[in-house]
């Protein structure tokens, strides 16, 4: 063994990296088993899709009782953590999951997709598209043939989730399908291996660190397409499959330059669809995972909210 081989090569309070490919995972929020929430009437339960790998998603249905027949907008969620922790079942996402649900009357598919090291980068992306697919299939869980539109899906995801995002949409244009309504990106996690206009040395250094880590097949390192949309060589942004984009960042986050950068180019590009974007202004990365109940993270949910409800 290398004499540095045990060396930190990237250190958070979510989680450590070390030069011999070892992680430790400091950031473990309580897992939560599906079922009733209280609070706002949400059911959900969980979906074995590979006894294989493990990899499941989290059904979330809001109340129907008003309107059993009415058909709600299906919503296809990936969690954040960098590629390499959280999961559906923890606590942030259980429970803001059940608050999309009941707040935007959708129903949820919130994706466990495998992490890295163990299962390293492209493995979240396949589990995400796999999701998606079944999500939309024949053969989805009852609780979406009986209550959810396949004429009304989204996709949505938090800064690596919102990464996954924009995967799952080239994959569905170069697919030819399915057909995806709207795509949310809240804070994604994008980067390159120059800085651009207001971005930091910190988020340059971070995803230089995190990204080879996650993705050690990554073509020319950060500046794979898959982490830098707009490098050279990158797929068209006009191919993306979706028809409505909805672009989400914080004034503090370290990652708002790519999150603006992100939706100019979209925005510029020869797409047909409509982006939208929004900014919290004195607000970190995230901070509506980590404090939900403050205004501007209602603020936010609003804005969520419109944008699934708005046709």
């Amino acid at each position: 063994m290398e004499p540095d081989a045990d060396e930190l090569v990237f250190d958070s309070s979510y989680f450590r990296i070390y030069k011999n490919g070892k992680v430790d995972r400091l950031h473990r929020p309580p897992l939560v088993a599906a079922g009733v929430d209280d609070a706002t009437g949400v059911v959900s339960k969980d979906v074995v899709l590979d006894a294989g790998t493990g990899m499941f998603v989290r059904v979330f249905l809001p109340k129907v009782q008003d309107q059993p027949c009415k058909k709600l907008p299906v919503l296809v969620y990936f969690h954040g953590g960098g590629f390499i922790i959280e999961s559906a079942d923890s606590a942030t996402y259980h429970n803001y999951l059940n608050s999309v649900a009941a707040a935007a009357g959708v129903l949820v598919v919130s994706v466990d997709y495998r992490l890295a090291p163990e299962s390293p980068l492209p493995a979240g992306y396949d589990d995400s598209w796999t999701a998606l697919q079944w999500a939309l299939s024949a053969h989805a869980d009852d609780w979406i043939t009986e209550h959810g539109s396949t004429a009304r899906v989204f996709v949505a995801g938090d800064s690596a989730g919102g990464n996954i995002v924009h995967d799952v949409l080239l994959r569905a244009s170069s697919n030819k399908g399915p057909r995806i309504e709207g795509a949310i990106m809240l804070h994604p996690f994008f980067g390159g291996s120059t800085a651009i206009d207001g971005e930091s040395d910190e988020a340059i250094s971070i995803t230089s660190k995190v990204w080879p880590f996650a993705c050690p097949c990554a073509v020319n390192g950060v500046d794979d397409p898959r982490m830098n949309p707009t490098a050279p060589g990158a797929p068209a942004l006009e191919n993306l499959g979706c028809e409505r984009l909805l672009v989400c960042t914080a004034q503090e986050d370290w990652l708002v330059a790519r999150g603006r950068a992100y939706h100019g180019a979209v925005a510029a590009s020869a797409w047909r669809g409509s982006a939208a974007w929004h900014e919290t202004e004195g607000e970190g990365h995230v901070f509506f995972l980590r404090d939900p109940g403050c205004d501007k993270a209602k603020q936010l949910m609003d804005r969520v909210v419109a944008f699934i409800s708005s046709t």
